[in-house]
């Protein structure tokens, strides 16, 4: 039993048009005992650098998690998401999101940057087959199917007052607005992702998820035993009809618990 995933980042028409670079990073690990860890990070538009902040807000998050694993904290259950409590999620991404500043700070300050050049958004999950904790900073969307439920959107995308307005790690709200979940139930299925898609996969007046364009998701994941970005996510993100919807940076991270596959140990 185990986890298979797969993530994939494609710039916007519209960033194409003015030769800037794609803004969305999305990455994930998986380690032993059933776990995994995933991270979507979108740049702000007006951000200057957010191309780095975004990768690098997603490269501190994974190297976080990692040395967890490297102390054996996930053998011994002091961060399965399982055992967690909503108080315990809540503190454990108030280090994480702290910790994403400073080393973003660390960066800017290096490179000669303001800390605001390296704005972007945060979404990160962890899960095992039996729970999973997360947390959004700013827009874009996290989906889930639990056993024999429907998919289900986990947080109301950050919106601001004003048009494409949102919170960014980097803001100084960020904690306040932070929204977490702890989830207390089998998870068969995730789905991270930035804005750019979110007209196309989210209701957005009653905020639910469009079965239609998560079923494909699941679909691929079920029947592809090594899934790989350029087999379909690459191809599906470039897609005419989809770049006719929006013209944003689009990113998809996406996972499922196969229970044929085997766990790392």
């Amino acid at each position: 039993m185990g986890w298979k995933a797969v993530a994939s980042c494609e710039v916007g028409t519209s960033h194409q048009k003015l030769d800037i670079p794609c803004q969305d990073y999305a990455d994930y690990c998986v380690f032993p005992e059933g776990v995994i860890i995933g991270v979507v990070s979108d740049g702000a538009g007006s951000a200057k650098y957010s191309d780095q902040g975004s990768k690098w807000a997603v490269y501190t998050v994974l190297e976080s998690f990692k040395s967890l694993v490297d102390a054996q904290q996930i053998k011994n259950k002091q961060h399965d998401p399982s055992s967690f409590a909503l108080e315990d999620a809540q503190e454990y991404f108030t280090k994480l999101v702290k910790q994403v500043r400073a080393n973003l700070e660390e960066r800017a300050n290096l490179a000669d940057y303001r800390i605001e050049d390296l704005s972007c958004t945060l979404l990160v999950f962890i899960a095992t087959p039996e729970g999973l904790i997360a947390m959004q900073i700013g827009d874009g969307f996290m989906v889930v199917r639990t056993e024999n439920k429907d998919f289900k959107l986990l947080f109301q995308p950050d919106k601001g007052e004003y048009a494409n307005e949102t919170t960014f790690v980097t803001s100084a709200s960020a904690l306040e607005d932070m929204q977490v979940i702890y989830l207390a139930e089998p998870v068969v299925f995730i789905c991270a992702s930035s804005d750019g898609l979110e007209k196309v996969a989210i209701k957005l007046s009653d905020y639910s998820a469009y079965d239609r364009f998560f079923q494909p998701l699941e679909t691929y994941l079920a029947n592809t035993e090594e899934p790989k970005e350029e087999d379909y996510l690459k191809p599906f993100l470039q897609l005419e009809d989809l770049n006719k919807r929006t013209d944003d940076d689009k990113s998809l991270l996406i996972a499922l618990y196969d229970k044929k596959k085997p766990c790392l140990i």
